[in-house]
């Protein structure tokens, strides 16, 4: 006789939204659609993938992500953070596209390829109560990660959280040391980066061939062994961006 109960388990849940995409929205829709999808080929996604994550849906401008680790899923919220902080600080305030984040652990039921319960439903109410740029953690998740990470977050005591029975502990993360902290001491050698080359055929086929080639050459350069080569991941978050190359 089949097994008919659902099928559960237990899962380090990130949910993320982009903090004033109706605002965004209504200024330039085309344009902030455009922008969310950049930023996601660049780099959300790869980011994800990177640490271990799969996305479960998309909302609009908002992520589900499931992970096997809490510590991944934390690490992978931070380098996220960090990462979209370097992209904002080169952009006027109209352009800055700034995500929310919220981490939790608990039980799941799997439906396929989509998961549900109050594991997911807490991550989802979590990330409204993070400030732009910046990550909200349930007790359940800072429990996993703290004394893993280097990290600190504030207690913000108990939450009520919408629909959830049982109030919440929530701990906001100090998304800011963390970026201080991390900050490389400057390289005993030189270091070069590989901007991303610009597609000026107007063949949009042909944009495969031109990241192909920056691909190539910073392979290339990484043999020379006296170089500091910066990783396609950092260089590729200026694609499609006019800036000073300063």
């Amino acid at each position: 006789m089949a097994d008919d109960k659902p099928k559960r388990r237990l899962s380090a849940i990130l949910s993320a939204d982009v903090a004033g995409y109706s605002r965004m929205m209504g200024a330039d829709e085309e344009g902030t659609l455009a922008a969310l999808k950049a930023l996601r080929v660049s780099l959300i996604d790869p980011k994800i993938r990177e640490h271990r994550g799969h996305i479960v849906k998309t909302m609009g401008d908002g992520l589900l992500v499931e992970f096997a680790s809490a510590v991944d899923a934390v690490r992978c919220a931070l380098d996220l953070q960090g990462r979209l902080a370097e992209r904002n600080a080169g952009l006027s305030d109209e352009r800055k596209m700034e995500f929310r984040i919220g981490v939790n652990v608990g039980d799941v039921i799997v439906d396929g390829r989509d998961i549900y319960g109050d594991g997911v439903n807490i991550a989802a109410r979590l990330e409204p109560l993070a400030k732009p740029g910046s990550i909200s953690l349930s007790e359940h998740a800072w429990k996993q990660v703290k004394g893993k990470l280097d990290l600190t977050a504030d207690d913000l005591g108990e939450q009520r959280l919408k629909n959830i029975a049982d109030p919440v502990r929530v701990y906001a993360v100090n998304v800011g040391q963390v970026r201080e902290r991390s900050v490389l001491a400057l390289p005993d050698r030189p270091s070069i980066a590989v901007m991303p080359f610009e597609n000026i055929g107007g063949d949009s086929e042909q944009d495969y061939f031109c990241d192909g080639i920056v691909d190539d050459i910073i392979t290339g350069l990484t043999h020379t062994g006296w170089l500091l080569v910066i990783s396609r991941n950092a260089s590729f978050t200026y694609k499609g961006r006019k800036v000073d190359v300063r």
